[in-house]
């Protein structure tokens, strides 16, 4: 039974990662309909706030957020029918994450009052519910209707993004940036498009000058900024594919428990000539490597980081690192950054490798027959072939507008690298051979698996896709909705940031996602918000490798594209 198992789990998240998109999709099992797009035409500037209005919006952009509701209150007893204040106070409670309280103060705005920002704040307060279809069409009613909103035009971008529609998030930010150039949410966002030069010089003026993140987000912008210098200073360029091989297939490693029991899969990495076996893990991203096979490969420090995941005893510090060397099958990848972490051992490992690194190539994570196998992507139509790097670090990626940069060729690879030239963005591509693949929504690293939990036609949650995760897990929100919830004190579940105090039990949840139905009794139960606080919608569950070792999986992280195929094979655990 599940209660006797010992489960060690591991979900990472990269502190610096605060620039990848932090919201993002939900129930539906498809993407918005082009008919739901909002009229191409350009809207005039809406009238910048004034007053008590203007006051309250200053204490929000400055992090001020008590202060920011006070104000909002004041106003609000003044005129108890104004929008505006109930939208500004909803979208404070929503940055102190008090969900709640922001669902509710929207709502009792709408009792009383009408206007386009409770309309747009509303869509804010469903975006993070997880109510991705209900937010995007409130924010494409408030711009058709001819409201120059334009934190419609932003949380429209979130929508296109979390569905690898790349331009025309692109688009959408634009037009919020031209609207609105002074909300620091905005800002933050478009500020991925530019060059890295130009991205070091915002980061220190908007380090310098006054924000509303909170100081994790800070720290993590200076580590980031330090890290960006310090990829600017050095001479080696990006990373890049060296020789002609573009495909590979290797076995993956079995991890074990103890003699008879699988906990999850690894892959034999090297790492400047050094070996390594790494976690395959789909919840985490890029390499992360303990300190001491950083100390014996010889890497080369960077930039401080710190690492976050799974469990209750807060952050672990690191660093970012450059490797010239990196290895796995027939590939071979130079100067591609890597994570490491001050603690001699990653969950009981050398450290973890996110399968994101290879979001150049198809992914093939073949389980049963304990196989990973790397393929070309079919090429977009009129696109020329892009090289192929190892996308070993988030920002490095910029998968979220789907750019990509050019890398030198084999034959120049010891030669400093030219500035990089960009193409794209790009939308999604499903390719006709791709056509029966699961549309997954992707936050970052992240893919997020729309899956319901009860009767088929029962709406669909979203469930983190997490080979690194022993077992499967659900919320006891989404689970006390559906079934019975217990307190379970002999199941301990541990990630990088310890163990997590409260963990329960639900009695009975079936799990049906791509082509895939599983029955679950006693399924792992415990609080995901810090998660679903990070993504900026509701995170219900995961899907662990209880159940991914079933399956062959394959991966189009450029298309936000999963494909579940059941294997019926007899399998040893």
């Amino acid at each position: 039974m599940l209660q006797t198992l010992r489960v060690t789990l591991f979900v990472a998240f990269i502190a610096s990662q605060f620039f990848a998109i932090s919201a993002q999709s939900a129930a539906p099992a498809a993407p918005p309909s082009p008919q739901s797009s909002p009229a191409a035409a350009p809207l005039p500037a809406g009238a910048p706030p004034a007053g008590p209005l203007a006051d309250a919006l200053a204490f929000y952009r400055k992090g001020e957020f008590d202060a920011a509701i006070q104000k909002y209150q004041q106003i609000l007893q003044e005129n108890p029918k104004s929008s505006d204040a109930y939208a500004g106070m909803a979208r404070a409670y929503l940055k102190k994450k008090d969900v709640a309280q922001a669902d509710e103060t929207v709502k009792q705005g709408l009792q009383l009052a009408e206007g386009p920002s409770l309309h747009v704040a509303l869509g804010e307060v469903e975006f993070r519910q997880g109510k991705i279809s209900a937010a995007e069409q409130e924010w494409v009613t408030v711009i058709n209707s001819g409201h120059p909103e334009a934190r419609a035009y932003l949380g429209l971008a979130r929508v296109r993004w979390a569905v690898s529609m790349y331009k025309s998030g692109q688009d959408m930010i634009e037009k919020a940036h031209q609207l609105d150039p002074a909300d620091p949410e905005i800002r933050r966002v478009w500020v991925g498009k530019l060059s890295l030069s130009e991205r070091i010089k915002f980061l220190q003026e908007y380090l310098d000058g006054e924000n509303n993140e909170d100081e994790e987000t800070r720290t993590a912008m200076r580590h980031y900024l330090e890290y960006l210098i310090a990829r600017q200073k050095d001479p080696r360029g990006t990373c890049h594919l060296i020789g002609k091989t573009e495909t590979t297939e290797t076995p993956l490693v079995r991890l074990l428990i103890d003699p008879n029991h699988i906990r999850g899969y690894g892959l034999a990495v090297t790492v400047n000539n050094e070996k390594s076996k790494l976690l395959l893990d789909t919840g985490a991203s890029g390499i992360m490597i303990n300190r001491s096979l950083a100390e014996k490969a010889g890497v080369t420090r960077l930039s401080s980081v710190e690492f976050d995941g799974i469990g209750d005893k807060g952050n672990k510090s690191g660093y970012m690192a450059l490797a010239n060397s990196l290895k796995v099958g027939d590939l071979e990848f130079q100067n591609c950054p890597v994570q490491v972490i001050e603690a001699r051992s990653v969950v009981g490992e050398d450290g973890l490798i996110g399968p994101d690194v290879f979001s150049g190539f198809l992914v093939d994570l073949d389980f049963p027959n304990e196989t990973l196998r790397l393929r070309q992507l079919p090429k977009r139509p009129a696109e020329t072939a892009a090289p192929l790097a190892l996308k070993t670090n988030e920002e490095d990626a910029d998968e979220k507008d789907g750019e990509s940069e050019s890398q030198p060729s084999a034959t120049t690879a010891s030669k400093p690298a030219a500035a990089p030239t960009r193409s794209g963005p790009y939308d999604r591509y499903i390719a006709p051979e791709m056509k029966s693949y699961a549309v997954v929504f992707r936050f970052g690293h992240a893919l997020l698996v729309p899956t319901s939990i009860g009767p088929a036609n029962s709406s669909a949650r979203l469930f983190l896709l997490d080979s690194g995760a022993a077992m499967n897990q659900i919320t006891p929100a989404a689970a006390s909705e559906i079934t019975k919830v217990h307190g379970d004190s002999s199941t301990t579940i541990k990630g990088i940031s310890g163990s997590v105090k409260k963990v329960y039990s639900a009695d009975k949840v079936t799990l049906l996602f791509g082509h895939v139905r599983q029955e679950n009794l006693d399924l792992v139960t415990f609080d995901l918000t810090h998660m679903s606080d990070r993504f900026g919608t509701e995170v219900s569950g995961i899907l662990g490798f209880a159940v991914l070792h079933y399956l062959d999986v394959k991966i189009d992280y450029r298309d936000g594209l999963v494909d579940f195929s059941y294997v019926p094979k007899p399998f040893s655990r």
